[in-house]
């Protein structure tokens, strides 16, 4: 059982305060849990423990240390919620609600699935830790997968991949996304894992000594260059995301070329660009093959630079160059380096006016969303004040807050689970606006996906579509880079065959409310506002 004295170790200078909430807490959800048992037989405050002190690991504010200790004591133990909010606060309880379960057995069906699903994007739509503390409990759940029984093991291992990784994947925390689906790729198909397992082994094999080798002269090159702050590693590909590649590749090992790659971690941007250099005087690029995330990152915060290069003594290599902070933020995302509690010190510069450091500081871009309820949680509320009215729905990404919005409608729960698969948890497509603004879209995605993800009106009004400055039809699918000009007009509306056409669940939505409207008459669309359209001379801005 995991001492709370170790939590507490894990914890970033906790304050006296602190160090007393998350021991009072650990008492209650020892005493509330004390006849209670895990399927191997042990404790059940053992899991409550544990998931407290990976939510420290992640330096997590005491206030999510405090409810992930607590998040089964209401549903599964023996407290209540009026209890909990006497003695720990609004803002615990709030953390606590979001993430009870419906029941003590949690898998009773997909109807059970999608509504407990369902619930918890609402309430992680208006405080993104309740997220991370449901994902610190379905962590420690995995570890312990084998003693669930046998019919429930791929049930939950399924919904692991194709749910809670993606969702931490999301949320730029890349570490815990492939953890959760290597620990769940053997119970989802054993063979499957052990031919990737093979694969993995005889890649690493193939390429040990030799990638070391590449490894010690970059070390060399770069110290001769006058690179001093500097490391480097080996990152092996995880077992799932090989899988899912070698799937794609009609199981071609040859196609892939990043299952070990070398990542290169410096203080400075400038000083990745310099590694590059030093990478590409050494080791041919392979043409098409190099990324840059830093100059455009991707949606969830991700950063770093890719590139594959020819070499002589490992063949085709992957190499990574990052910063230390993206380094970070690419394991831990929005728990990367920093407590909320720090996060909020600097968001204090916001209130007395220094925005442009304070946002400096903040260039993570969604923790940015964040602001406004790290400033309300900053001042108490006012007492009755229930923390979930307290609570804005800015609170947490833009794109969390629309999926909830979006899906919750859904009343079937197949069609629930599909679209959200769909929208938010398939493969990416990262195209841009005429002045670089960067479109998070699901893969196979149209320009009337594109129109609707910057703002309805556009939507509404496109009129047609340039992709690369190239005209194109309504249902041209769009890749990784294209750059989407919207034409729109105040007469254009949509039609009937859009929704074919449409990809995202957004789009379709829009599109429905807007034929519903047309065909009730004599109420025309509404006058498209100007400041809504994005012109290659970027004179005017979009509101998105």
């Amino acid at each position: 059982m995991t001492p709370v004295k170790e939590i507490l170790k894990e914890m970033h200078s906790p304050s006296a305060e602190d160090s007393a909430l998350i021991q009072k807490a650990y008492e209650f959800s020892k005493n509330a849990h004390k006849d209670d048992k895990r399927y191997s037989g042990e404790p059940y405050f053992i899991h409550p423990a544990a998931t407290a002190k990976i939510l420290a690991e992640l330096s997590m504010d005491a206030a999510t240390i405090a409810a992930g200790l607590l998040h089964d004591a209401i549903e599964d133990g023996k407290a209540r919620p009026e209890e909990v909010r006497k003695e720990f606060g609004d803002e615990v309880l709030f953390l606590v609600e979001g993430v009870t379960k419906l029941g003590k057995h949690k898998y009773r069906g997909a109807e059970r699935h999608a509504e407990s699903l369902r619930r918890l994007l609402v309430a992680t739509s208006q405080d993104v830790r309740v997220l991370i503390i449901k994902l610190a409990d379905r962590y420690h759940n995995m570890t312990t997968l084998h003693h669930v029984p046998k019919e429930k093991q791929r049930r939950i291992a399924l919904e692991t991949v194709e749910i809670f990784a993606p969702l931490a994947d999301r949320l730029g925390m890349g570490r815990m996304k492939r953890d959760l689906e290597d620990m769940a790729f053997p119970f989802i198909d054993p063979d499957a894992y052990q031919h990737a397992v093979e694969v993995r082994k005889l890649k690493t094999k193939e390429t040990e000594t030799g990638l070391v080798r590449v490894q010690r002269e970059l070390q060399r090159d770069l110290a001769k260059k006058g690179l001093r702050d500097f490391r480097t590693n080996i990152r092996m590909k995880g077992l799932w995301s090989l899988h899912q590649k070698l799937k794609r590749k009609g199981d071609d090992i040859t196609a892939i070329h990043d299952i070990a790659a070398l990542r290169v971690i410096v203080p400075t941007v400038d000083d990745c660009y310099t590694v590059l250099g030093v990478i590409h005087a050494r080791h041919r690029p392979l043409p098409g093959k190099l990324k840059d995330y830093i100059a455009f990152p991707k949606p969830n915060g991700y950063q770093s630079i890719h590139t594959t290069v020819l070499t002589a003594d490992a063949g085709v290599v992957e190499m990574q160059v990052r910063t230390n902070d993206m380094h970070q933020r690419a394991q831990f995302g929005v728990a990367s380096h920093m407590s909320f509690k720090q996060l909020g010190k600097r968001i204090e510069k916001l209130e007395r006016g220094a925005q442009k450091n304070a946002f400096e500081v903040l260039s993570f871009s969604w923790v940015q969303d964040l602001v406004p309820t790290l400033l309300n949680f900053s001042k108490k509320p006012a007492p009755g004040t229930e923390a979930k009215k307290a609570l804005p729905r800015d609170a947490a990404p833009r794109w969390l807050a629309e999926l909830a919005d979006v899906h919750t409608e859904l009343a079937e729960s197949s069609e629930f689970v599909t679209r959200l698969k769909e929208d938010f948890f398939s493969h990416r497509v990262f195209a841009f606006t005429p002045n670089g603004d960067v479109i998070d879209l699901p893969i196979d995605s149209t320009p009337i996906d594109f129109a609707y993800a910057i703002h309805s009106d556009v939507g509404n009004h496109m009129q047609g579509a340039r992709v690369n400055n190239k005209l194109v039809a309504f249902d041209t699918v769009l890749k990784n880079g294209d750059i989407v000009e919207i034409i729109a007009r105040d007469s254009a509306h949509p039609t009937t065959k859009w929704l074919a056409m449409a990809k995202t669940s957004l789009a379709r939505k829009q599109i429905r409310v807007a034929l519903d409207v047309s065909d009730r008459g004599p109420h025309a669309p509404a006058k498209l506002d100007s400041r809504l359209l994005r012109t290659k001379k970027g004179k005017k801005r979009s509101k998105r």
